[in-house]
This record gives C-alpha cells, structure tokens and sequence, in this order.
C-alpha cells in the first residue's frame, strides 16, 4: 500500500495513523473513567440540584450527568418520550450522495454506502443522539486496517462523565485522564451536540430541564404514597368496656394493628373494632395525580413539542394531526443535525484517511427530503431533457436511491423496436421514464414530419374541391338552382385524393396524441 499523504488536525499537528486504531477512551477500574456511577438523585432537594447544575457549568459536570442518567432509570414518562424521539431519527433511512460522476467520487461514495449496511448501525446512531437529553455525546471511532484500506470497524459510545469543557471557552471537549483533562485525538470521536437552546453544551441539554421537573413530580410522588399509606386504608379504632383488664387491652390492640396488613384477627365478643374512613380521600388523591400528570405534559413538551402522541389528550383530528406535524418537525431537524455531524467527524475523516485530502466528499443524508416528489421529478426529467435539460446521471441516481452500478454488472436496458410504431405496444410504457426519454423525443419528431407532410398533401385537394363549388356558384342564378346543383354533385377526383388524406390526417393525429402522452 503506497504511503498515504501527511493530513493534519484541527490544531494543526499531524495525525499519527497509529494511534487511530486503538482504543483510546475506554473504561478502566481505577481511574476517573470508572464504570461505577454516583446516586446524586437520592435525597435530592432544590439546593443541592442548584448546586450541581452550577457546579456543571464551572467545568465540573459529573454530578449533573449522572443526576441526568438516573432520571432516564427511574422516571418511565421521560425516557419513554427521549427514546421516541432518539429511535425517530436512528431508523430513518440513510442516503449518501458522490460529490460528483467522476469515478473516484463514486467509488467513495459506494464504500460508505455498503458501510452503512451494518445491522449495528441503528444501535450506534440511538447512541450518538444520547446528546439530546445532555446536551452532548461522545462517541470514539475504532478504525480498522486489517484489509490494507481505512475503515470504521465500529462506533464505540463512551460515558459522557469521561468528558468535559476546556474552561476557557464551555465548548471545546477534554478527555478526562488521570494525569489531567487533554484534547480529543482528531478523527478518533463524533462529537455530537444537539441543543434544546441555544447557549454552551452542558446548558443546552433537555435533561437540563428534566432535573427540576423529575425532582418536583418525586416530591409529589412522595406525598401520593405517604398520603395513600395514611389515608388509603381506614383508620381503625377499638373499643373495650370499662373494667377490662391489660391482657385484654393489649389483645385488642394486636388485633386493630394486624388488621391493617392481614386483614384478619379476633377479639372478645365484649370488644368492638370500628372503621372510619376520611371524606376528602377522593379529592385529595386527585390532586396528586393531576400535578403528576402536568408535569408529564411539560415534559413531553420539552422533549417532543407536543403532548398529543404521548399524553392522550383529546382534540379532534385536526389537533392530533397539528401535533405530529410539530414531532415530525423536531424529527427533520435532528436528522439533519445528525447528518451533518456524520458528514463532518466521520465521512470526511473516514475520505482523508483512505484518499487524502478532496476538493469534494461525498455526503450523507438521513431521512427522504418531504417536498421532494419523486414521481413528478421523473415526469419532469423525462420532459426537459429532450429540450436540453443537463442532468447528473450520479444526481439522479441519489435522488431515486439507485446506487451507481459497477464495473462490469448487468445493467437495464431500454427495449430495441424496429420501427417507430412498436413504442405503443408493450415495450415503450413498461420501460421506466429515464429509458424511454430519448426514444419519445426521437418518435414525436418522426410524428411531426409526418404531419407537416400531411398538411402540404391536403392543400391541392382542399383547393379542387374549392374550384368545382365555385364554378357551380358561377353557373347558378338563384339558390335554388345552387341547391338542387350541389345534391346531384358526384365525386371527383379532388374529393376522392382528399378522402385519402384524411384518413391519413386521422392516423397522424392519433400517432400524434400518443407521442404527447409520452411527454406528459
């Protein structure tokens, strides 16, 4: 394998090839990048989350993120809304587009393509748009090398309380090490960031508004289940008459405390237990449930702007439709967000690594661009190119979600026919549109001399007929006479020639709608 050229970093420092093939983030016991995690979220109260989210934004954010990853375990409302919008997006179908129809491009182009087959890949992206509930995600690249040619092997996700914020800036990430915080090695991560606002990473996370909603809906649930605990079962009250003895007393008791967990006990027949149950249980409950349930709504607002897919809150059709325009809205911007953060941190390194540095790369899209219609683009390729129309065959490929074919493959055809005549037959409509573009314009040509052949045959016979109503006009005196002239005329020659061009006229025309359905 030839040398490959010398590319630099964004710090301007060569890459050194081999370090890019090792694992350089990975967990290990004993060192700050642990796998054993903290519990900040037990006992949290508004002054310590206070605290925590300062400390975060002052290039200490290890609290907040594992606050962030404990919210996502014990709260089902939340991360049932995160991963919906995070599979949203890590489903869709990827496109990738050559920068262009020179082979070299094309080649690129198809080598990431077959990368992107992997069946680990959904997995990987569900991964790297962990940066939707932080704020930010790291995800290293293990290249490989083995085949003699540059390649990732697999996208590895990394703890993002691993990582931190150069503090000069709250923008730049630091790989944190034992021997301190260093800059990440360049072509080695994917470094996602995707804000719910605008402002530095660690600030502009959905999880940063998360933490003071799960916190207030724990209060509340804490307040439910005490309430329920207390209030939930009837409080249960005993009575013995006068002169009963300890023995007794003490009987009782057990009796009206086992009650409650057993549901079964006996006392004396002289003893009386007494249920009272409070009027308010009903309403109280529901005022929990109802705080709950809008703290749900906020957070299905934060997470997916709306609440109707997710909250069953009732509208009408219209309503329902009006939200899921909002999700697949929010759904098209994070796709193209990720896109282009693929393009940047792993396609184009993923180009330079492989080829050196391009005047162009190749580009991946994810998800189908909405307004593009594809029936009409090819109705209107198909139109336009007879008029000089230039069209990339590579663009157009892209578009439909052809890949180019190599080298060498069986490649379709347009269906040969030996006379114009043979297109409205079942070779010309079945052929697609590219197929039949060229072939249309060539028969409607032959079509329109036919036509103006037509046109200049009818004229002498149009004329006869002119000059035999005009000499019975001249030989006539009065209209009767005309009459009675024009029922007793027989054909001639004019009529007999102009019969023929008609009924030639009338298979011009037909030939010459059909060559117009071909152009619609």
């Amino acid at each position: 394998m030839p040398d490959k050229p010398v590319l630099y970093g964004p710090d301007g420092q060569p890459i050194r090839r081999e370090t890019l093939t090792a694992e350089v983030a990975g967990p290990a016991l004993g060192s700050v990048r642990t796998p054993i995690t903290g519990y900040p979220a037990d006992g949290l109260n508004p002054r310590r989350l206070a605290t925590m989210l300062r400390q975060a934004d002052q290039g200490d954010p290890l609290d907040y993120l594992e606050l962030a990853e404990q919210i996502e375990e014990r709260d089902m409302h939340y991360v049932g809304v995160l991963g919906t919008r995070k599979r949203s997006v890590s489903q869709l179908e990827i496109f990738v587009d050559a920068a262009s129809d020179d082979p070299l491009h094309v080649e690129q182009a198809d080598r990431i393509r077959a990368w992107l087959n992997r069946d680990e890949l959904q997995d990987e992206l569900f991964d790297v748009l962990d940066a939707v509930g932080k704020g930010f995600s790291q995800t290293e690249i293990i290249w490989d090398t083995s085949t003699g040619q540059w390649q990732p092997a697999r996208l590895e996700y990394r703890d993002p309380r691993w990582f931190t914020f150069d503090r000069r800036d709250g923008r730049t990430p630091l790989l944190r090490t034992n021997s301190g915080n260093v800059p990440l090695t360049p072509f080695k991560f994917i470094s996602a960031t995707l804000r719910a606002k605008s402002g530095l990473p660690i600030r502009s996370g959905i999880a940063r508004l998360a933490t003071w909603f799960w916190m207030f809906k724990a209060f509340s649930q804490r307040d439910w289940a005490i309430f329920v605990q207390t209030f939930g079962q009837p409080v249960r009250v005993g009575k013995y008459p006068a002169g009963s003895g300890q023995d007794d007393k003490d009987t009782l008791f057990r009796a009206v405390a086992n009650i409650a967990g057993d549901c079964a006990a006996i006392v004396p027949e002289s003893m009386m237990i007494e249920f009272i149950q409070a009027p308010n249980i009903g309403a109280s409950h529901v005022l929990y449930k109802e705080r709950c349930d809008w703290l749900d709504q906020q957070m299905s607002k934060a997470v997916l702007g709306q609440t109707a897919t997710t909250d069953a809150i009732a509208g009408g059709h219209a309503v329902g439709q009006e939200h899921r325009q909002v999700q697949k809205d929010i759904e098209r911007a994070d796709a193209k967000a990720l896109s282009a953060i693929l393009n940047r941190d792993l396609v184009r390194p993923w180009i330079k690594l492989e080829y050196g540095n391009q005047s162009a790369y190749p580009r991946l899209r994810i998800g189908k661009d909405d307004e593009t219609d594809l029936t009409q683009l090819a109705n209107n390729v198909r139109a336009l190119v007879p008029l000089g129309l230039k069209v990339s065959k590579s663009w157009m490929n892209d578009k439909l979600g052809i890949p180019d074919p190599d080298a060498g493959e069986e490649l379709l055809t347009p269906p040969t026919s030996s006379s114009p005549f043979d297109m409205f037959g079942g070779g010309g409509f079945g052929a697609p549109p590219a197929l039949n573009a060229s072939r249309a314009s060539e028969t409607a040509d032959n079509i329109a001399a036919l036509r103006r052949r037509a046109e200049r045959l009818c004229g002498p016979g149009i004329d006869g007929m002119i000059d035999e109503v005009r000499g019975l006009v001249t030989r006539c005196h009065t209209l009767d006479e005309l009459r009675a002239e024009l029922a007793a005329l027989k054909p001639g020659m004019a009529e007999s020639n102009f019969a023929g061009l008609l009924q030639m006229a009338r298979v011009v025309a037909n030939l010459a709608g059909r060559a117009d359905l071909l152009d619609a």
